[in-house]
C-alpha cells in the first residue's frame, strides 16, 4: 500500500507569519494538533510544522496571548516528510525514527500535498483486521505507537548540569 492511499488531501497550512492563534483555529476546525507551515507567498513548500503542543507551551513560556505571537517563533523547522509514492512501511520507518505521529506529504519540490498520520494508519489496520493478508496491521501500528511515545533522553543542560 502506498502513501497516497492514506494520505489525508484536504489539508489546510498556514505561514510563518501568521497568529498562533490562525493556527490553533485550523487545529480547531479541521479536528487536528498539526499544521504544516509553507513559505510565504505563493508557494505551498513546506518550511516547517506546528503542532497544538507547540502552540500551547510558546503561549505559556512567554507568557503572551495566542493572538500576539507568530507560529515562526513555534514552528519545528525540521520537516519530517514522506512522498505519495513511499510504501506505508517506509513512512512508519520515519515516523519511528523521527518518533512523530505525523508526516507531511511533500512531492520532489517539497510542495505540500497532504499528510499522513499515526491516526490514518490506525484506522486503517482496523479496518483491514479481518482481512487474511491486510496491509496494514495492527501489531505494526501498536509497535509504531510504542517507538513513538518512548521518552526522550534529556540533554544535560535541560537536567541543570
Amino acid at each position: 500500500m502506498k502513501v497516497e492511499q492514506l494520505m489525508v488531501k484536504n489539508m489546510a497550512a498556514c505561514r510563518p507569519e501568521s497568529t498562533l492563534e490562525e493556527a490553533a483555529r485550523i487545529m480547531w476546525e479541521r479536528d487536528c494538533g498539526f499544521v504544516p507551515v509553507i513559505e510565504s507567498g505563493q508557494s505551498t513548500k513546506v518550511v516547517g510544522v506546528i503542532t497544538d503542543r507547540d502552540a500551547c507551551m510558546a503561549a505559556y513560556t512567554r507568557g503572551a496571548p495566542l493572538k500576539d505571537l507568530r507560529v515562526a517563533d513555534a514552528m519545528a523547522k525540521v520537516v519530517w516528510s514522506c512522498r505519495p509514492s513511499d510504501s506505508i512501511e517506509e513512512a512508519e520507518r520515519r515516523m519511528a525514527e523521527a518518533r512523530v505521529r505525523r508526516l507531511a506529504v511533500v512531492d520532489e519540490s517539497s510542495q505540500l500535498l497532504g499528510v499522513l498520520s499515526l491516526a490514518d494508519l490506525a484506522r486503517e489496520a482496523f479496518q483491514e483486521r479481518a482481512r487474511p493478508k491486510p496491509d496494514v496491521k495492527e501489531a505494526q501500528v501498536g509497535a509504531l505507537l510504542a517507538s513513538v511515545c518512548q521518552p526522550r533522553e534529556l540533554a544535560p543542560a535541560a537536567l541543570g548540569s
